[in-house]
């Protein structure tokens, strides 16, 4: 899992941010939280429950507190926040910056930003911002669909079938997110894929070599990032192994902590994947919406069987 920041000045050039002082670590900052922080609570003087990696940002409650004071004491308000090592100060709407603070920014050499936004947007589209750009990433081999709307990942061994069965699936409609390589990102509760951009699009098959999915089959084949809803497992078919007929157990492989359902397929001559893939997709959405068919016909062979009936 790969330990993630975002530097300052890209966060400043994502949003488009105006630069009011450009802090001492300016070029090195490194935004590692996705939390911000309104320092209302620390302008009166509380500062024991106070996380200084948090963006710190002020709008018009904090203003118009702030405006109510003298000079002298709005200047011991912003040298008391700069003294912490905190990423960077961001004013909202545009408001106008008090001397006293762009004077201790300047003093203490922190970073101090204003953006047009008011302060709940901007306080909202950071914390969405950050949460997909700081989200824990993981790299898994596979290859990722979207089928009938359900986030479908293929795995198993190399040459077990999972570009081929992908293929076909493109060809019925399908999308492809990404081949070979899928980047995991887990945001929140949910895990999403996406493609490392340098083999974006791109599908090897056997005996063919590399080929464009979008150029070949057009911008419909494809898609840039699809939530992971099953986890498909190709493996070749093992006549000492028992397989499962009915379904009624439920099996779970668990990505970046949590848990996401699994089925194993077994391959064989003869068995058209894509087909199974397909009702795999479809059958897992239903048990989401809470309908198991191997739990119902379990039900009517428990009620044929009560009222005596053959079974």
């Amino acid at each position: 899992m790969a330990d993630k920041g975002l530097k300052m000045k890209e966060f400043v050039s994502a949003f488009d941010l105006q630069i009011l002082n450009r802090g001492a670590d300016f070029d090195d900052a490194v935004l590692s939280i996705t939390d911000v922080n309104r320092p209302g609570l620390q302008f009166m003087g509380f500062f024991d429950y106070f996380d200084p990696r948090r963006l710190q940002v002020i709008g018009k409650a904090e203003v118009t507190y702030l405006k109510g004071l003298t000079t002298q004491e709005r200047k011991k308000e912003f040298d008391d926040l700069f003294l912490y090592d905190i990423p960077a100060l961001v004013i909202a709407r545009n408001l106008d910056c008090f001397p006293e603070c762009l004077q201790s920014a300047q003093e203490h050499e922190r970073t101090l930003l204003r953006t047009a936004e008011t302060t709940v947007d901007f306080t909202a589209h950071t914390i969405e911002f950050l949460n997909r750009k700081l989200a824990p990433t993981i790299g898994r081999h596979g290859v990722l669909l979207d089928i009938y709307g359900e986030g479908v990942m293929i795995t198993g061994d190399s040459g077990v079938g999972k570009s081929e069965t992908a293929i076909e699936l493109i060809m019925r409609g399908h999308r492809l997110v990404a081949d070979d390589s899928v980047d995991i990102q887990r945001v929140s509760n949910q895990l999403y894929g996406a493609s490392p951009e340098m083999i974006r699009h791109y599908i090897e098959l056997r005996g063919i070599g590399v080929i464009d999915v979008r150029q070949l089959f057009g911008m419909r084949a494809i898609k840039t990032e699809a939530q992971i809803d099953l986890v498909v497992h190709l493996e070749p078919w093992d006549s000492k192994k028992i397989y499962d007929r009915l379904g009624i157990e439920d099996h779970y492989t668990e990505i970046l902590d949590l848990q996401v359902p699994c089925v194993t397929i077994p391959v064989r001559p003869g068995r058209n994947l894509a087909s199974i893939v397909e009702v795999a997709a479809m059958n897992n959405r239903l048990r989401r919406f809470g309908f198991n068919a191997a739990e119902e016909l379990v039900r009517r062979v428990d009620e044929q069987a009560s009222r005596g009936g053959p079974v």
